[in-house]
């Protein structure tokens, strides 16, 4: 079937896929810091507010992928444990630490959210609109964690560089596996 302006793009399917991945990836990288930190300072609080978000993202693209038949990433069992594992190494550096993973996530997800956007256009509004709105509140948790110190984590730019190589070679394999 030929691709018609208004149908949804042909690589709105990996966009999905890609998508859904990084949010349980995200909610598995809170889980873990919330396992280390528990939940009463200000930072696990601030932590679990921005976990109930990505969980609200997850649960959008799960049942995107169910209505449009879209094939989940076969990763999952990996983004699992390594979303848990990063989320409770950084924690145990410290708040700072794991505040640092958020900015270096979040920098990364609005970046590929962007190229999304600009991508989709007007082609499918559905996808776009959670998009553009869930890029907005990544935004919102990367300002919120370089608001709480995340810059005063030890050895802040290689965390972050590293944990954002991460991120980008998590969003390839994901869009394809």
């Amino acid at each position: 079937m030929k691709w018609k302006p208004g149908d949804p793009r042909p690589d709105a399917r990996s966009m999905i896929r890609v998508d859904q991945a990084g949010e349980y990836g995200a909610t598995r990288i809170y889980a873990g810091q919330l396992a280390v930190m528990g939940d009463r300072s200000d930072t696990a609080r601030a932590i679990s507010g921005m976990a109930n978000q990505e969980e609200r993202h997850r649960k959008f693209f799960d049942a995107l992928i169910a209505e449009r038949g879209v094939r989940p990433t076969a990763l999952q069992p990996v983004w699992n444990a390594a979303g848990f594992a990063l989320g409770a190494a950084t924690a145990a550096i410290g708040p700072a630490a794991a505040m640092a993973c958020t900015v270096a996530v979040e920098t990364e997800i609005d970046l590929h959210y962007r190229e999304q956007l600009e991508a989709l256009g007007e082609n499918d509004p559905v996808l776009s609109d959670a998009v553009a709105e869930f890029r907005a509140e990544e935004l919102e948790h990367r300002d919120s964690a370089l608001a709480a110190g995340a810059e005063m984590a030890p050895a802040y730019p290689l965390l972050s560089g590293a944990i954002r190589l991460a991120c980008r070679a998590a969003i390839a394999v994901s869009k394809r596996i």
